[in-house]
């Protein structure tokens, strides 16, 4: 047995066979994980932009669902007091000058007095656009009333998203 280390041979000494096998396991360059990492952002910032706009529709499909619950609640709430309460607060926690309440209330939980966007409903009554009922809307995702974004009960349908 001898004790010498063997030599490294050098790069021009390799034969055909054992460059392409070192060429194999390189690895990625550099541009070729950039150009992957940019492909995936650009696929990512598509879908998300999609993923957002569906997001916002369906925001505004549970509003006008809720506005519609309010409104059967507050019917309800008429149908046993011959009026309407004085506040949204009124179908949940009995007020003053109910007569007929049931337990529990009109609405199981305060959170249906809030839209999507964590404001709560806006309750006009009497109604300045329903003049023989009560107004509900919201203000939508801007939080300001009054524009084209807001989800009411005297519209039948949402406005068109553009």
């Amino acid at each position: 047995m001898s004790n010498t280390i063997p030599a490294i041979r050098p790069l021009e000494s390799l034969t055909a066979h054992d460059r392409s096998h070192r060429r194999k396991h390189r690895g990625f360059t550099l541009i070729e994980i950039m150009a992957v990492v940019i492909i995936m952002g650009l696929l990512m910032g598509a879908v998300g932009v999609s993923v957002l706009g569906q997001l916002e529709k369906a925001r505004r499909t549970t509003a006008k669902a809720k506005i519609t619950q309010l409104e059967s609640a507050l019917e309800f709430y008429h149908m046993d007091n011959s009026k309407y309460p004085p506040t949204l607060e009124g179908l949940v926690t009995k007020p003053p000058g109910a007569r007929n309440y049931p337990r529990g209330g009109y609405l199981k939980k305060k959170s249906a007095l809030f839209d999507p966007w964590n404001a709560k409903y806006i309750y006009l009554n009497p109604g300045s656009k329903n003049q023989y009922g009560i107004d509900l809307s919201s203000a939508g995702p801007d939080g300001v009333s009054g524009n084209d974004d807001d989800v009411n009960n005297w519209e039948s349908q949402l406005p068109s998203e553009s």
